[in-house]
């Protein structure tokens, strides 16, 4: 008749922080210890994967509330789709021009002052181009992000369609 509430949300939202935030801290590794230097858009999705992290802390802190749960999840899962998209045009379009300034995430990174307010996190430092021949594992590492975009907003789903 009556059955416990699943944990399953609860320890998803706490995964799903922890795999943004530890994205962050690796494309900090690579730039501050192996010179990977980010541009526009890989800047960008650091600061879409920061809150990322920060709105599914705050939905495991309020989980037992479930509509404020779900509300939180639909903010989660729309930066997951900003991220998705910022990456497929980092990988599709940005990096295939030789410079990328003053476009639509240098605007945004600008406009938030990301760079003042965290420079060794925010700063850009690399063109597109540039960016686009960094690899891990033999991937870009907008295909790496683009991954894990898809993987928060698919285990993001589950949680959201969860009972």
């Amino acid at each position: 008749m009556f059955s416990a509430p699943s944990k399953l949300p609860a320890r998803a939202l706490l995964a799903m922080a922890v795999a943004s935030f530890a994205g962050v801290a690796i494309a900090y590794v690579a730039q501050h210890q192996f010179g990977v230097k980010p541009c526009p858009w890989c800047v960008l999705q650091r600061a879409i994967f920061l809150a990322i992290g920060a709105f599914s802390l705050l939905g495991w802190l309020v989980q037992a509330k479930r509509a404020l749960r779900q509300a939180v999840l639909v903010v989660v899962l729309m930066l997951c789709a900003a991220g998705l998209t910022a990456a497929v045009f980092q990988h599709e379009v940005a990096s295939q021009s030789a410079s990328c300034a003053m476009g639509l995430a240098d605007k945004i990174v600008t406009t938030l002052g990301l760079e003042e307010l965290w420079p060794s996190m925010f700063m850009i430092t690399a063109d597109c181009a540039e960016a686009a021949a960094y690899r891990l594992l033999g991937l870009p590492y907008e295909i790496w992000s683009g991954v894990l975009f898809a993987g928060l907003a698919a285990l993001g789903l589950v949680v959201l369609t969860k009972r």
